[in-house]
């Protein structure tokens, strides 16, 4: 079993870490996920019979580690997932692009629509707006260190809107089909209102750098 590295935890929810290459939630691959992980933890460390409620309500890809919230509770999950959709939880992510960019800090905004077979289209007329912001951190090698600001969070929103300007992440295979290495993306920042107590709550990964490096 997959060790859990647990930021936060109450009655409510609980915050983790989710490591590169494990999945949010089980696929038909069969292979090991969060949701799964955290259940098993929960009903060991509390002794509880039968199914442990647990609700997943956002994802990062498989290949992208960073901080997760999940609910202990579905008035919990219900809350959480309202907040999502009304832009109110911010994430704050750490990616390698390739190339350097002429504009060092500003702001993406494209369309973006999922297909049912998981393709995705970017400025069609049916596509989600998508808004992120970013600031060039450090450029070496023909790679920048990117900080980006996720203000909505569209499927593979990071990885798309930056290879749509012709800086593909780093490592990502899926838009860049020469780049094998080990995609360089992490949510480094995770910040919500607590489903019951109302109270800000803050998460952040330290000494990023062990995570994520130009």
């Amino acid at each position: 079993m997959t060790k859990l590295d647990i930021l936060y935890e109450d009655n409510h929810i609980i915050v983790v870490f989710k490591p590169a290459g494990i999945l949010s939630q089980a696929d038909k691959s069969g292979d090991v996920d969060m949701l799964t992980i955290i259940k098993s933890y929960l009903k060991e460390k509390y002794n509880k019979p039968g199914n442990v409620y647990l609700g997943l309500v956002h994802r990062l890809d498989r290949p992208v580690s960073g901080i997760m919230v999940f609910a202990k509770t579905s008035k919990a999950a219900s809350r959480l997932s309202e907040e999502i959709r009304n832009n109110k939880m911010h994430k704050k992510y750490l990616a390698i692009i390739h190339g350097y960019l002429d504009v060092k800090e500003g702001t993406l905004v494209n369309r973006i629509e999922k297909l049912d077979n998981k393709k995705v289209l970017i400025d069609t007329p049916k596509g989600k707006e998508a808004v992120l912001n970013y600031k060039v951190i450090k450029e070496k090698n023909n790679l920048s260190l990117v900080d980006i600001n996720l203000v909505t969070g569209r499927y593979h929103q990071i990885r798309l809107q930056f290879a749509n300007i012709n800086h593909p992440l780093y490592g990502d295979y899926l838009y860049n089909k020469k780049d094998t290495n080990k995609l360089a993306l992490v949510c480094y920042s995770l910040s919500f209102i607590h489903p019951t107590t109302k109270e800000n709550m803050n998460f952040n990964l330290k000494n990023t750098e062990n995570y994520i490096k130009l």
